[in-house]
Protein backbone atom coordinates (compact mmCIF):
# COMPACT_ATOMS: atom_id res chain seq x y z
CA UNK A 1 0.00 0.00 0.00
CA UNK A 2 1.02 3.69 -0.90
CA UNK A 3 1.76 5.56 2.38
CA UNK A 4 -0.04 8.87 2.23
CA UNK A 5 0.72 12.11 4.82
CA UNK A 6 -2.07 14.39 5.85
CA UNK A 7 -1.69 18.04 7.11
CA UNK A 8 -4.14 19.28 9.59
CA UNK A 9 -4.62 20.70 12.75
CA UNK A 10 -7.69 22.92 13.83
CA UNK A 11 -5.69 26.25 14.22
CA UNK A 12 -5.97 25.83 10.01
CA UNK A 13 -10.22 25.87 9.82
CA UNK A 14 -10.32 28.42 13.06
CA UNK A 15 -9.93 31.81 11.19
CA UNK A 16 -12.79 33.22 9.17
CA UNK A 17 -12.59 35.76 6.02
CA UNK A 18 -15.76 37.55 6.81
CA UNK A 19 -19.38 36.20 8.18
CA UNK A 20 -20.96 36.19 4.63
CA UNK A 21 -17.78 35.02 2.67
CA UNK A 22 -18.19 32.25 0.62
CA UNK A 23 -14.48 30.37 1.60
CA UNK A 24 -15.54 28.94 4.66
CA UNK A 25 -12.42 27.47 6.19
CA UNK A 26 -14.81 25.16 8.37
CA UNK A 27 -15.23 22.52 5.67
CA UNK A 28 -11.09 21.16 6.84
CA UNK A 29 -12.35 20.46 9.99
CA UNK A 30 -15.64 18.76 8.15
CA UNK A 31 -13.12 16.55 6.22
CA UNK A 32 -10.89 15.91 8.73
CA UNK A 33 -13.89 14.22 11.14
CA UNK A 34 -15.17 12.64 8.08
CA UNK A 35 -11.77 11.06 7.47
CA UNK A 36 -11.07 10.45 11.15
CA UNK A 37 -14.92 9.02 11.69
CA UNK A 38 -13.63 6.25 8.72
CA UNK A 39 -10.58 5.89 10.97
CA UNK A 40 -8.18 7.06 8.19
CA UNK A 41 -5.64 7.91 10.40
CA UNK A 42 -5.83 3.96 12.07
CA UNK A 43 -3.83 2.98 9.37
CA UNK A 44 0.46 2.97 9.33
CA UNK A 45 0.44 4.18 5.98
CA UNK A 46 -1.76 7.60 6.61
CA UNK A 47 0.85 9.65 8.20
CA UNK A 48 -1.42 12.95 10.19
CA UNK A 49 1.04 15.70 10.18
CA UNK A 50 0.94 18.83 12.33
CA UNK A 51 1.58 21.73 9.66
CA UNK A 52 4.41 24.35 10.00
CA UNK A 53 3.88 28.26 9.03
CA UNK A 54 5.72 29.46 5.97
CA UNK A 55 8.69 31.38 6.90
CA UNK A 56 8.66 34.76 5.50
CA UNK A 57 11.80 33.70 3.32
CA UNK A 58 9.97 30.90 1.69
CA UNK A 59 6.94 33.23 0.76
CA UNK A 60 9.09 35.82 -0.81
CA UNK A 61 10.26 33.10 -3.55
CA UNK A 62 7.31 34.62 -5.43
CA UNK A 63 5.82 37.42 -3.61
CA UNK A 64 7.19 41.12 -3.68
CA UNK A 65 8.75 42.33 -0.20
CA UNK A 66 5.92 45.13 -0.08
CA UNK A 67 3.36 42.62 -0.30
CA UNK A 68 4.52 40.27 2.12
CA UNK A 69 4.67 43.61 4.38
CA UNK A 70 1.53 44.60 3.69
CA UNK A 71 -0.48 41.57 4.11
CA UNK A 72 1.66 41.74 7.57
CA UNK A 73 0.45 44.97 8.28
CA UNK A 74 -3.00 44.36 7.44
CA UNK A 75 -3.68 41.44 9.51
CA UNK A 76 -1.93 43.90 12.77
CA UNK A 77 -4.89 46.50 11.77
CA UNK A 78 -2.90 48.88 10.20
CA UNK A 79 -2.37 50.17 6.54
CA UNK A 80 -6.19 50.26 5.90
CA UNK A 81 -6.07 53.12 3.75
CA UNK A 82 -4.26 51.42 1.20
CA UNK A 83 -5.45 48.06 1.09
CA UNK A 84 -7.00 48.50 -2.47
CA UNK A 85 -3.38 48.67 -3.68
CA UNK A 86 -3.19 45.19 -2.87
CA UNK A 87 -6.79 44.49 -4.18
CA UNK A 88 -8.02 43.54 -0.62
CA UNK A 89 -11.54 45.30 0.66
CA UNK A 90 -13.85 44.59 3.12
CA UNK A 91 -16.87 43.90 0.92
CA UNK A 92 -14.72 42.19 -1.63
CA UNK A 93 -13.63 38.73 -2.67
CA UNK A 94 -10.22 39.39 -0.87
CA UNK A 95 -11.31 41.14 2.83
CA UNK A 96 -8.70 41.77 5.21
CA UNK A 97 -8.87 40.27 8.89
CA UNK A 98 -6.98 40.16 11.98
CA UNK A 99 -4.49 37.22 11.89
CA UNK A 100 -4.91 37.18 7.98
CA UNK A 101 -1.24 36.74 7.64
CA UNK A 102 -0.69 33.94 10.28
CA UNK A 103 -3.69 31.92 8.71
CA UNK A 104 -2.10 32.35 5.01
CA UNK A 105 1.21 31.46 6.02
CA UNK A 106 -0.04 28.24 8.30
CA UNK A 107 -1.63 27.07 5.06
CA UNK A 108 1.05 27.79 2.68
CA UNK A 109 3.68 25.95 5.48
CA UNK A 110 1.69 23.08 5.57
CA UNK A 111 1.83 22.75 1.72
CA UNK A 112 5.33 23.21 2.04
CA UNK A 113 5.79 20.98 4.86
CA UNK A 114 3.66 18.05 2.45
CA UNK A 115 6.46 19.22 -0.79
CA UNK A 116 9.51 18.40 1.27
CA UNK A 117 7.83 14.77 2.37
CA UNK A 118 7.71 13.70 -0.91
CA UNK A 119 10.46 15.37 -2.22
CA UNK A 120 12.52 13.40 0.17
CA UNK A 121 10.66 10.39 -0.36
CA UNK A 122 9.53 9.69 3.07
CA UNK A 123 5.95 9.66 1.35
CA UNK A 124 4.18 8.51 -2.07
CA UNK A 125 1.49 11.09 -1.57
CA UNK A 126 1.16 14.49 0.68
CA UNK A 127 -2.52 16.22 0.96
CA UNK A 128 -3.22 19.44 2.59
CA UNK A 129 -6.13 20.59 1.97
CA UNK A 130 -5.85 23.86 2.95
CA UNK A 131 -3.73 24.66 0.45
CA UNK A 132 -3.94 24.96 -3.40
CA UNK A 133 -4.67 29.21 -3.32
CA UNK A 134 -3.85 29.17 -6.77
CA UNK A 135 -5.05 32.73 -8.14
CA UNK A 136 -2.25 34.86 -5.47
CA UNK A 137 -0.08 36.52 -7.72
CA UNK A 138 3.46 37.91 -6.56
CA UNK A 139 2.10 41.75 -6.06
CA UNK A 140 -1.75 41.54 -4.82
CA UNK A 141 -4.18 39.26 -3.31
CA UNK A 142 -6.96 37.47 -6.00
CA UNK A 143 -10.06 35.22 -6.05
CA UNK A 144 -9.89 34.25 -2.17
CA UNK A 145 -6.30 33.77 -2.11
CA UNK A 146 -3.35 35.79 -0.10
CA UNK A 147 -0.41 33.64 -0.54
CA UNK A 148 0.06 31.01 -3.45
CA UNK A 149 0.77 28.16 -1.87
CA UNK A 150 1.15 25.95 -5.36
CA UNK A 151 3.52 28.27 -6.64
CA UNK A 152 5.79 28.15 -3.51
CA UNK A 153 5.37 24.15 -3.28
CA UNK A 154 6.87 24.22 -7.32
CA UNK A 155 9.32 27.01 -6.56
CA UNK A 156 10.57 24.19 -3.48
CA UNK A 157 10.98 20.98 -5.86
CA UNK A 158 13.02 23.18 -8.39
CA UNK A 159 14.88 24.31 -5.95
CA UNK A 160 15.75 20.50 -5.39
CA UNK A 161 16.48 20.04 -9.31
CA UNK A 162 12.70 18.60 -10.38
CA UNK A 163 10.88 19.09 -13.35
CA UNK A 164 7.38 19.65 -12.03
CA UNK A 165 3.72 18.99 -13.60
CA UNK A 166 1.23 20.85 -11.90
CA UNK A 167 -2.70 19.57 -12.65
CA UNK A 168 -5.13 22.09 -11.70
CA UNK A 169 -8.75 20.67 -11.87
CA UNK A 170 -10.75 23.65 -10.15
CA UNK A 171 -13.71 24.95 -11.82
CA UNK A 172 -11.49 28.47 -12.31
CA UNK A 173 -8.37 28.71 -14.12
CA UNK A 174 -5.27 28.71 -11.87
CA UNK A 175 -4.25 31.96 -12.86
CA UNK A 176 -1.74 32.73 -10.97
CA UNK A 177 0.14 29.30 -11.00
CA UNK A 178 0.27 29.69 -15.02
CA UNK A 179 1.63 33.17 -14.63
CA UNK A 180 4.30 32.37 -11.95
CA UNK A 181 5.61 29.84 -14.58
CA UNK A 182 4.76 31.18 -18.14
CA UNK A 183 8.20 30.93 -19.52
CA UNK A 184 9.65 28.55 -17.27
CA UNK A 185 10.12 25.04 -19.22
CA UNK A 186 10.70 23.08 -16.24
CA UNK A 187 7.13 23.37 -15.04
CA UNK A 188 3.58 21.82 -17.27
CA UNK A 189 1.17 23.67 -16.16
CA UNK A 190 -2.41 22.09 -17.39
CA UNK A 191 -5.17 23.66 -15.79
CA UNK A 192 -9.04 22.09 -16.64
CA UNK A 193 -11.58 24.29 -15.49
CA UNK A 194 -14.75 26.37 -16.51
CA UNK A 195 -14.49 28.96 -19.30
CA UNK A 196 -13.09 32.16 -18.64
CA UNK A 197 -15.55 33.89 -20.64
CA UNK A 198 -18.20 32.64 -18.08
CA UNK A 199 -16.46 32.02 -14.78
CA UNK A 200 -13.77 34.58 -12.99
CA UNK A 201 -10.79 35.01 -13.60
CA UNK A 202 -11.91 35.07 -17.02
CA UNK A 203 -8.39 33.75 -18.53
CA UNK A 204 -6.94 30.20 -19.32
CA UNK A 205 -8.06 30.28 -22.99
CA UNK A 206 -6.18 27.39 -25.02
CA UNK A 207 -4.17 30.47 -26.68
CA UNK A 208 -2.07 31.24 -23.24
CA UNK A 209 0.70 28.79 -24.06
CA UNK A 210 3.20 30.30 -22.17
CA UNK A 211 6.82 32.29 -23.47
CA UNK A 212 9.86 31.37 -24.85
CA UNK A 213 11.28 28.35 -24.79
CA UNK A 214 8.07 27.19 -22.33
CA UNK A 215 5.63 28.09 -25.04
CA UNK A 216 4.02 24.93 -25.26
CA UNK A 217 4.16 24.55 -21.74
CA UNK A 218 1.23 26.23 -20.28
CA UNK A 219 -1.98 23.85 -21.17
CA UNK A 220 -5.77 25.03 -20.29
CA UNK A 221 -8.46 22.86 -21.35
CA UNK A 222 -11.45 25.74 -20.53
CA UNK A 223 -14.74 23.37 -20.57
CA UNK A 224 -18.59 24.51 -21.47
CA UNK A 225 -20.38 25.18 -18.75
CA UNK A 226 -22.65 22.41 -17.10
CA UNK A 227 -20.19 19.87 -18.17
CA UNK A 228 -20.84 16.94 -16.80
CA UNK A 229 -19.01 13.57 -15.82
CA UNK A 230 -18.52 12.21 -19.36
CA UNK A 231 -17.43 14.98 -21.19
CA UNK A 232 -15.28 15.86 -18.89
CA UNK A 233 -13.53 12.47 -18.38
CA UNK A 234 -12.99 11.88 -21.94
CA UNK A 235 -11.64 15.42 -22.25
CA UNK A 236 -9.20 15.29 -19.41
CA UNK A 237 -7.90 11.53 -20.51
CA UNK A 238 -7.24 12.55 -23.98
CA UNK A 239 -5.33 15.65 -23.21
CA UNK A 240 -3.61 15.19 -19.69
CA UNK A 241 -1.84 11.56 -19.51
CA UNK A 242 -0.25 11.71 -22.94
CA UNK A 243 1.62 15.42 -21.65
CA UNK A 244 2.37 13.91 -18.41
CA UNK A 245 3.97 11.33 -19.57
CA UNK A 246 6.05 13.06 -22.59
CA UNK A 247 7.21 15.59 -19.95
CA UNK A 248 8.42 12.99 -17.60
CA UNK A 249 8.20 15.04 -14.56
CA UNK A 250 9.86 14.12 -11.34
CA UNK A 251 7.27 15.02 -9.25
CA UNK A 252 3.30 15.54 -9.62
CA UNK A 253 1.77 18.77 -8.12
CA UNK A 254 -1.91 18.90 -8.00
CA UNK A 255 -4.84 21.02 -7.06
CA UNK A 256 -7.81 19.28 -6.38
CA UNK A 257 -10.41 21.82 -5.91
CA UNK A 258 -14.18 20.60 -6.13
CA UNK A 259 -16.29 23.74 -6.80
CA UNK A 260 -16.71 21.37 -10.12
CA UNK A 261 -19.23 19.95 -8.11
CA UNK A 262 -23.07 20.42 -9.31
CA UNK A 263 -24.49 22.10 -6.73
CA UNK A 264 -21.73 24.61 -5.90
CA UNK A 265 -23.46 27.67 -5.49
CA UNK A 266 -20.47 29.99 -7.03
CA UNK A 267 -19.76 28.01 -10.37
CA UNK A 268 -21.64 25.73 -13.33
CA UNK A 269 -19.56 22.47 -13.81
CA UNK A 270 -21.49 19.40 -12.91
CA UNK A 271 -19.32 16.72 -11.75
CA UNK A 272 -20.08 14.12 -9.07
CA UNK A 273 -18.34 12.37 -6.36
CA UNK A 274 -18.23 9.58 -9.33
CA UNK A 275 -16.99 11.84 -11.53
CA UNK A 276 -13.69 13.58 -9.09
CA UNK A 277 -12.74 10.31 -7.65
CA UNK A 278 -11.83 9.25 -11.28
CA UNK A 279 -10.11 12.13 -12.19
CA UNK A 280 -8.16 11.84 -8.45
CA UNK A 281 -7.75 8.22 -9.65
CA UNK A 282 -5.85 8.81 -13.03
CA UNK A 283 -3.73 11.34 -11.36
CA UNK A 284 -2.73 8.66 -9.07
CA UNK A 285 -2.11 6.07 -12.03
CA UNK A 286 0.33 8.53 -13.37
CA UNK A 287 3.03 6.65 -10.63
CA UNK A 288 4.88 9.68 -9.78
CA UNK A 289 5.67 11.45 -6.75
CA UNK A 290 2.41 13.40 -5.75
CA UNK A 291 1.86 16.39 -3.72
CA UNK A 292 -1.89 17.34 -3.60
CA UNK A 293 -4.14 20.41 -2.15
CA UNK A 294 -7.40 21.58 -1.57
CA UNK A 295 -8.52 24.38 -3.56
CA UNK A 296 -11.97 25.66 -4.47
CA UNK A 297 -15.41 24.52 -2.66
CA UNK A 298 -18.40 25.97 -1.37
CA UNK A 299 -20.81 23.10 -0.78
CA UNK A 300 -19.26 22.14 2.81
CA UNK A 301 -20.37 18.71 2.69
CA UNK A 302 -19.62 18.13 -1.41
CA UNK A 303 -16.07 19.11 -0.29
CA UNK A 304 -16.04 17.11 3.01
CA UNK A 305 -17.00 14.18 0.64
CA UNK A 306 -14.66 14.50 -2.11
CA UNK A 307 -11.65 15.20 -0.45
CA UNK A 308 -12.08 11.78 1.67
CA UNK A 309 -12.64 9.91 -0.98
CA UNK A 310 -9.36 11.71 -2.34
CA UNK A 311 -7.41 11.01 0.11
CA UNK A 312 -8.64 6.67 0.14
CA UNK A 313 -7.53 6.65 -3.26
CA UNK A 314 -4.06 8.09 -1.96
CA UNK A 315 -3.94 5.39 0.53
CA UNK A 316 -5.28 2.45 -1.64
CA UNK A 317 -8.67 2.21 0.26
CA UNK A 318 -12.05 2.53 -0.51
CA UNK A 319 -14.26 3.75 2.60
CA UNK A 320 -18.07 2.20 2.92
CA UNK A 321 -20.40 4.22 1.09
CA UNK A 322 -22.32 4.40 4.35
CA UNK A 323 -21.27 7.53 6.31
CA UNK A 324 -19.86 7.47 9.75
CA UNK A 325 -23.16 7.42 12.44
CA UNK A 326 -21.78 10.78 14.01
CA UNK A 327 -21.14 12.73 11.26
CA UNK A 328 -24.28 11.41 9.07
CA UNK A 329 -26.62 12.79 12.09
CA UNK A 330 -24.63 16.12 13.25
CA UNK A 331 -24.99 16.91 9.19
CA UNK A 332 -27.86 15.17 7.97
CA UNK A 333 -26.70 13.49 5.11
CA UNK A 334 -25.82 9.08 5.01
CA UNK A 335 -23.82 8.59 2.17
CA UNK A 336 -20.29 9.53 0.83
CA UNK A 337 -20.78 9.00 -2.56
CA UNK A 338 -23.36 10.16 -5.32
CA UNK A 339 -26.09 7.75 -6.30
CA UNK A 340 -26.86 9.30 -9.62
CA UNK A 341 -26.21 12.39 -11.98
CA UNK A 342 -27.65 15.18 -12.28
CA UNK A 343 -29.97 16.49 -15.23
CA UNK A 344 -28.03 18.61 -17.95
CA UNK A 345 -30.61 20.84 -19.86
CA UNK A 346 -31.22 19.32 -23.42
CA UNK A 347 -30.61 22.24 -25.25
CA UNK A 348 -26.74 22.54 -23.81
CA UNK A 349 -25.71 18.99 -24.43
CA UNK A 350 -24.37 19.56 -27.95
CA UNK A 351 -22.87 22.88 -27.27
CA UNK A 352 -21.31 21.29 -24.72
CA UNK A 353 -20.00 18.49 -26.58
CA UNK A 354 -19.01 21.22 -29.56
CA UNK A 355 -17.17 23.08 -27.26
CA UNK A 356 -15.28 20.14 -25.94
CA UNK A 357 -14.57 18.17 -29.15
CA UNK A 358 -13.45 21.68 -30.84
CA UNK A 359 -10.48 22.87 -27.80
CA UNK A 360 -9.31 19.01 -27.33
CA UNK A 361 -8.28 19.18 -31.43
CA UNK A 362 -7.25 22.54 -30.51
CA UNK A 363 -4.66 21.86 -28.26
CA UNK A 364 -3.52 18.53 -30.18
CA UNK A 365 -2.91 20.62 -32.97
CA UNK A 366 -0.70 23.12 -30.76
CA UNK A 367 0.19 21.68 -27.69
CA UNK A 368 1.01 18.17 -28.82
CA UNK A 369 3.62 18.60 -31.52
CA UNK A 370 5.99 20.59 -28.53
CA UNK A 371 6.22 17.78 -26.84
CA UNK A 372 6.33 14.97 -29.52
CA UNK A 373 2.93 13.70 -28.70
CA UNK A 374 0.96 12.03 -31.61
CA UNK A 375 -2.59 13.83 -32.07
Amino acid sequence: MPRAAFVYDEQMSRHELRSDHPMRPVRLRYTYELLQGYGAFDSEDAVLVSPRSALEEEIGWLHTPEYIDAVKRLSAGEGTHEAHRFNFSLQGDNPYYRGMYEAAALSSGATLLAAEMVADGTVDAAFNISGGLHHAAARHASGFCVFNDPALAIHLFLRRGMRVVYIDVDAHHGDGVQEAFFDDDRVLTISVHESGRYLFPGSGFVEELGAGNARGYSVNLPLFPYTGDDVYLDSFRQIVPPLVRAFAADVLVTQLGIDSYHSDPLTHLQLTTMGFVEVVRELGALGVPWLAMGGGGYDLMAVARAWTLAYGEMLGVEWPDTLPRTFALEHGIGHLRDSGSPEVPSNLRLDIRRHAGETVAALKEQVFPVHGVAP
